[in-house]
């Protein structure tokens, strides 16, 4: 393996033309330059040098040696600055991928947050559900991953997760439906009226078990489904979509119930729908992540603004009627 320090000897004498003009360049004495050339020469087994009178030159192998030390001295300098650069977060490049409802509700304050406090960093958010989230991380095609799990579901042991908060889950109804007592419609509570200061046991969901359900993605649909089971009943759902918009729309005119999580309500709330909270009912968000901390800078400084984000968006994005 060659010396970088020999090496940086033999293109100094290759530039300057002598030991003595070298070893002024280099800040070394002159003996010095010439043990690295010497002991270059050596190590390599090529003959390096030849006297013409009391002058040392280059040979042809020396020349070309010296050229491609030269190369190989700006690269070493070039990653050094980089390396440097990335340390001090002048400059990186950082891709988080994000849950559709963390897009419109973290993305934003993240991508603003970034900007102001490392306008050296490059951030490249990318939309993925939790799984894929996972498998982006594993592919190395995504640095960070905001993501939240439901209860009893397990990550890969090769991604490592980091607790952000709790995202509650909310019961969401019709302006009106019909009282599971009398089987009279009872006119809701929209926010313009008296707020909602009640909140509903996982238990008294089976108010509902007669209703129309709609579930999100597969994942959010076994939640509901495992939730109502606990509940006492089975929930007969009627519509399934991973569009939030059109779930509370359903809603809104009187096609079934749902139960949403507190960022999409936030990303987008009907006025016509009602909103409950679910009591013990929650996902929970995450931060993954590869290996073990600490992280580079770029992703660590990342990873401390998001905390950041989701500490001061998530109770905001709480809707209340």
């Amino acid at each position: 393996m060659l010396d970088l320090t020999r090496l940086q000897a033999l293109v100094a004498f290759a530039r300057t033309g002598s030991v003595s003009a070298a070893a002024e360049e280099l800040h070394y004495s002159q003996p010095t330059v010439s043990h690295h050339l010497k002991r270059l020469e050596a190590e390599t087994g090529a003959v390096l040098f030849r006297r013409v009178g009391r002058t040392l030159v280059l040979t042809d192998e020396g020349r070309r040696l010296a050229n491609r030390g030269e190369e190989i001295l700006g690269l070493v300098a070039r990653a050094g600055s980089e390396l440097a650069s990335a340390v001090s977060l002048q400059t990186g490049h950082v891709r988080v991928a994000i849950f559709p409802s963390g897009i419109a509700t973290l993305g934003p304050r993240l991508v603003t947050e970034m900007r102001e406090r490392h306008p050296g960093l490059s951030l490249e958010v990318r939309e993925a559900e939790p799984p894929e989230a996972e498998g982006l991380l594993l592919a190395d095609q995504v640095d960070l991953a905001i993501a939240f799990t439901y209860p009893r579901e397990q990550l890969s042991d090769a991604v490592s997760s980091e607790v952000l908060g709790e995202d509650p889950l909310y019961l969401v109804t019709p302006p009106a439906r019909p009282d599971c007592a009398t089987g009279h419609s009872v006119a809701a509570r929209t926010p313009s009226h008296e707020p909602l200061g009640s909140r509903i046991a996982i238990g008294r969901l089976a108010d509902f078990a007669d209703d129309d359900w709609m579930a999100g993605c597969e994942r959010c649909r076994g939640y509901l489904v495992a939730t109502c089971e606990d509940a006492g009943f089975e929930p007969h759902v009627q519509f399934a979509s991973d569009d939030f918009v059109a779930i509370q729309a359903l809603i809104a005119v009187g096609h079934g119930v749902s139960m949403l999580p507190g960022l999409a309500l936030a990303a987008h709330r009907h006025p016509d729908v009602v909103l409950t909270p679910v009591d013990g009912a929650s996902r929970t968000l995450r931060l993954l992540s590869l290996g073990k901390p600490p992280l580079p800078p770029a992703l660590d400084a990342t990873s401390q603004v998001i905390r950041e984000v989701v500490a001061a968006v998530v109770p905001e994005a709480v809707p209340a009627d």
